[in-house]
């Protein structure tokens, strides 16, 4: 349990003069561990905030406020920055992001994977409508983009076309994207040339964004995805980051050492590329993206059924299924891959496909799990958790001076599923284990993954660090009983060891008990316009443009 933190007599009250404060600040957290961000060595000190923003950081502070809290030689950090999330799952369901904040973190990047709201003013405005628990954002994503242009189709855009996505990249940006996402492991960003991608990273970077890509490859050919990485981010002009960086199939285990050099080159050339990563040996996506191939699901869920229907392009597609279970996502045995969710019978979560198949009475073969596979896209498709990833390479990414950390979860519904237990646990389990267990990470610079280096790569200078002047998003957490609870097995349990969470200056998390407040904001990025001003900006068909998130 974590032990609840001692709020101290408020000093005595001040008279008010001409309106003025009885006290000096808001809140004041007295004796903590500082670690601030920057990956220094932690210092005893004290942290005072005003309003939504830190006034002073000593190693001691006079004077009274309205809150005092004695950290009793906790850590104090700043807020965790998530910059790769699926938070629009769950957003509205569950605002006040409940599995993130006992991790620490107050800030969530949506969008990634090339898959984002769009447009995306109307959606950011129904977030900060809803005041979220912690502060969100958004990147916009290329497959989004290139499906309300040219569909699902397997083919580049006209010259016209082409335009009208970098027209709908620019209004994104204008609306609050901090960048562009790419997916191009998934249809139909995967139906992309580099070419394509650079043209519109040009415009994001032109209006100070990022470019942010699930690679085309992360199995046998993750080098060279790496290295069209590095060129969109070379030719587009913008920094460019690797994003949740993994090695799947055992093919691929160990390459992490060459792709870390890719970008260390890189870096050493002028390309501002660094990368992300979780701290699992298991992914997790739509069963039919991991194990189908891409041009099985040209032309949407339609098209899909009629070439399954179709023996001949069946039998092509089961191949690709089994070489796909054997060698990449599968880890070569259908134990390897558990169902995460399941809309058509939610009695397979959980459950792994070798499992399934046993319950049925046959054996758990590669050949047999490809057939049960095509079998549920068919009725419906699942997502599912595939562990076929290295430690090894895990260790190596994450101890990587340009890596931060990051979750790719979501924000569950307690108890439904059998989500990956990122969503839960991802940077508590960064502390619990590479940094106390394995001692690979030092906590300043684990902290510094989470905090500093994500607000710098997304251009947050008012985030990261425990500094005056900067928002007061602060996380007090006990280094030595932070851990991640969710397990593979029993994923929705929430992380322990986290006692305060503050986000703009209020309390979110006060020991064991949730506030209930809901301080949360939208950040918008570089470029953005306010509507106003922006109304007369928009490429003209985007306003009938309807597009659901994927």
């Amino acid at each position: 349990m974590t032990r609840p933190l001692l709020a101290l007599p408020v000093a005595a009250v001040l008279a008010f003069a001409g309106g003025v404060r009885a006290e000096d600040y808001d809140l004041l957290i007295r004796n903590g561990r500082l670690v601030d961000g920057t990956g220094a060595p932690w210092r005893r000190g004290d942290v005072a905030v005003r309003g939504d923003t830190i006034v002073e950081v000593a190693a001691r502070i006079a004077g009274s406020a309205r809150r005092v809290v004695d950290a009793g030689g906790r850590v104090v950090a700043p807020g965790f920055i998530d910059v790769h999330t699926h938070a629009r799952r769950g957003i509205f369901e569950v605002p006040s992001a409940e599995n993130y904040v006992r991790q620490g973190v107050t800030t969530l990047v949506e969008g990634p994977d090339g898959s984002s709201a769009l447009p995306l003013g109307p959606f950011l405005d129904k977030v900060e409508a809803l005041g979220p628990g912690v502060n969100f954002a958004s990147l916009v994503g290329h497959g989004s983009i290139r499906e309300a242009v040219i569909g699902r189709a397997n083919r580049a855009p006209s010259a016209e076309e082409l335009a009208r996505m970098q027209d709908l990249v620019r209004q994104a940006m204008r609306e609050g994207a901090f960048g562009l996402s790419t997916g191009l492991f998934y249809v139909p960003g995967s139906f992309a040339r580099t070419e394509e991608v650079v043209a519109l990273a040009r415009v994001a970077g032109e209006l100070g964004g990022i470019h942010v890509s699930h690679m085309r490859d992360e199995a046998g050919g993750v080098l060279e995805s790496v290295r069209e990485t590095i060129t969109i981010g070379e030719d587009g002009h913008l920094p460019t980051q690797v994003t949740h960086h993994k090695m799947i199939g055992r093919a691929a285990w160990g390459q992490s050492a060459e792709s870390l050099r890719l970008v260390q080159a890189a870096r050493a050339g002028g390309v501002d590329v660094t990368i992300d990563a979780y701290p699992y040996t298991a992914s997790s996506t739509a069963l039919q993206a991991a194990l189908l191939p891409a041009w099985a699901l040209e032309g949407g869920a339609d098209a899909l059924r009629r070439r399954l229907a179709d023996p001949a392009e069946r039998s092509r597609i089961l191949e690709v299924v089994k070489d796909k279970i054997r060698n990449e996502r599968g880890g070569g045995d259908p134990r390897n891959i558990a169902i995460a969710a399941c809309g058509y019978d939610r009695t397979l979560e959980g459950q792994t496909l070798a499992d399934v198949l046993r319950g049925r009475g046959h054996a758990p073969t590669v050949e047999n799990a490809a057939q049960l596979s095509l079998e549920i896209v068919e009725r419906g498709g699942a997502s599912a958790v595939f562990h076929a990833i290295s430690e090894e390479d895990v260790e190596r990414i994450l101890v990587s001076p340009f890596t931060m950390v990051a979750s790719d979860g979501e924000i569950p519904a307690l108890g439904q599923g059998a989500p990956h237990p990122r969503s839960y646990g991802a940077f508590a389990r960064v502390l619990a284990v590479y940094v106390r267990k394995k001692g690979l990470l030092t906590l300043e610079d684990a902290i510094r993954k989470m905090s500093s280096l994500p607000a710098a790569r997304l251009g947050l200078a008012d985030r990261g660090l425990v500094r005056p002047g900067m928002k007061a998003d602060l996380v007090v957490l006990d280094p030595d009983t932070i851990r991640d609870k969710a397990t593979f097995e029993q994923p929705h349990q929430y992380a322990e060891g986290v006692s305060l969470v503050v986000v703009r200056g209020e309390i979110v998390l006060d020991g064991e008990r949730m506030t209930g407040s809901r301080p949360g904001r939208v950040l918008r990025g570089p470029a953005f316009v306010r509507p106003a001003a922006a109304a007369t900006t928009r490429a003209p068909a985007v306003r009938d443009l309807q597009h659901a998130a994927r």
